[in-house]
């Protein structure tokens, strides 16, 4: 069953159902979905909660196992089932379509997938959590919405403002939820409920630290070196926490994949960069990283922040800010091939 994402809030306002599926690429919505069934989840009486990712080796037999355990602290549970590659393979296809034909009693599974290609919507697996599954696709916003999108947020915590800036807030954030919701959160905490004046809003957008992640995400782009090390140097210098800086990197990195994707396909490069929301300037800067990194590298890159992320987390031992620096100094340096 198809269930927008704006209508997520009210489907949530009844009992949680056995089974969803997020697909997208987008990481506000995807973020701000699996916060949402959490709460709920929590406010149901789910007191356990399990997250998984899937990556390469993993054993599907955990999935089986955890269907026949029984909890000791909860009645009810949450797992989610995280599959960043949207690729599960054989034995993974087979056990989520069992997961999809019986559920785990007194379970909700939330299965996150990246945007899907044509051949994993065509696969048995897709289709039956596609048929037993709510199922909520996290749509990119596209750059002509983008201004009323902002509006309707900043409206959520009682503010508006203009057309125009809210057309120029859209042009700041070039597309990227995450800080565009950064900046209205910002906006919250800075002005009163009504009416937000241009100049009020562009005080507080353009006053920003010296270094931010976005620039770390063009100097790594560029293949800048030194310019990697010193915006790195700043951003920690200035107490950014690692989690912090991944997000914007997932941003930049991600379209990236996407892309080059496209590029081995054959496609035009031009409607790729379009469709992944690259536009002016920042075009050019993403087709000199295209001519030097691989799909192989651009893949193990995602995969790197994915572990770094754990890392930040606590779930893996190390120094998340240690590893953000060599990946992101590996990538600078790659020269042309």
């Amino acid at each position: 069953m198809r269930l927008p994402h704006s209508q997520l809030a009210s489907h949530l306002k009844g009992n949680l159902q056995p089974l969803y599926l997020l697909i997208g690429d987008e990481p506000l919505a995807q973020r701000e979905c699996l916060d949402a069934i959490r709460l709920t989840a929590r406010a149901q009486g789910f007191d356990e909660r399990t997250s998984l990712v899937i990556e390469r080796n993993f054993n599907w037999q955990q999935i089986q196992s955890y269907g026949q355990s029984i909890s000791l602290f909860s009645s009810r549970r949450l797992l989610e089932l995280n599959i960043p590659s949207g690729k599960p393979g054989l034995e993974g296809s087979k056990a989520l379509q069992a997961l999809a034909s019986n559920t785990i009693p007194d379970t909700t599974v939330v299965i996150i997938l990246p945007t899907l290609e044509r051949e994993a919507k065509n696969s048995a697996w897709y289709s039956a959590l596609d048929t037993h599954a709510y199922t909520i696709n996290l749509n990119e916003v596209e750059a002509g919405q983008l201004p009323q999108w902002i509006a309707n947020r900043l409206k959520l915590q009682g503010q508006h403002t203009s057309q125009p800036t809210l057309e120029f807030l859209a042009h700041q954030v070039e597309g990227n939820l995450l800080a565009a919701n950064q900046e209205i959160q910002k906006l919250g905490l800075l002005y009163p409920q009504g009416e937000i004046s241009e100049t009020e809003v562009k005080e507080a957008v353009l006053n920003v630290s010296r270094f931010d992640a976005f620039q770390l995400g063009e100097a790594v782009l560029a293949g800048d070196a030194e310019r990697t090390v010193r915006v790195l140097q700043g951003l920690q210098d200035e107490g950014e926490s690692a989690v912090a800086v991944m997000n914007p990197l997932m941003w930049v990195l991600r379209p990236l994949v996407r892309i080059k994707q496209a590029e081995m396909r054959g496609e035009n490069i031009s409607k790729a960069m379009t469709d992944a929301r690259i536009y002016g300037d920042r075009q050019s800067l993403v087709k000199r990283a295209l001519g030097r990194l691989s799909l192989r590298q651009l893949e193990a890159a995602l995969q790197k922040l994915a572990d770094i992320d754990k890392t930040a987390k606590g779930v893996m031992q190390g120094d998340a800010w240690l590893e953000i620096s060599r990946l992101c100094f590996g990538l600078a340096k790659v020269s042309g091939r």
